[in-house]
């Protein structure tokens, strides 16, 4: 569905403009598909983002900076994040042993088991992507997105 019919505004000041309103529509739309699938474990796709960051850390335990280093988005408190995951059991917090004022988040067995349930809604979300547009596609847009942040 074209920008235009989506928002119901035929016109737009410019093509620059058209292009923010559809990234900021388009965004919004991804963000709102997956929430779909976070919801049904009460999951932000913050958490979720957490939680791939810290089980790629496996065999060892991460630190909360290194993990906000690598956050998408970047906007969100990184402790209430791990305080919500902490309290439902998927990840673990311990002081470092070689430095106590550092902290080690590790991911546990269930936070596993629960990124291992939703690989696959996960995948089906790609697989819808994939028929809407090629992977020639994919690839240009990703590299339009690069060169818009500069």
């Amino acid at each position: 569905m074209k920008i235009e019919n989506a928002i119901k505004q035929s016109s737009f000041t410019s093509n620059y403009h058209k292009m923010l309103i559809n990234l900021m529509y388009t965004g919004n739309w991804l963000r709102d598909e997956q929430m779909k699938i976070f919801k049904q474990h009460d999951l932000l796709p913050q958490h979720f983002n957490v939680l791939r960051i810290i089980r790629g850390s496996i065999p060892g335990p991460i630190a909360p900076k290194e993990i906000k280093e690598v956050l998408i988005d970047k906007a969100g408190d990184l402790t209430r994040l791990i305080d919500k995951l902490e309290k439902k059991e998927l990840v673990k917090r311990n002081l470092c042993p070689s430095n106590r004022r550092k902290m080690d988040i590790s991911i546990t067995d269930k936070g596993l088991q629960l990124l291992e349930v939703l690989n696959e809604p996960m995948e089906a979300f790609t697989r819808r992507i994939q028929q809407n547009i090629t992977e020639d596609q994919a690839a240009n847009l990703s590299d339009l997105l690069d060169t818009l942040r500069g």
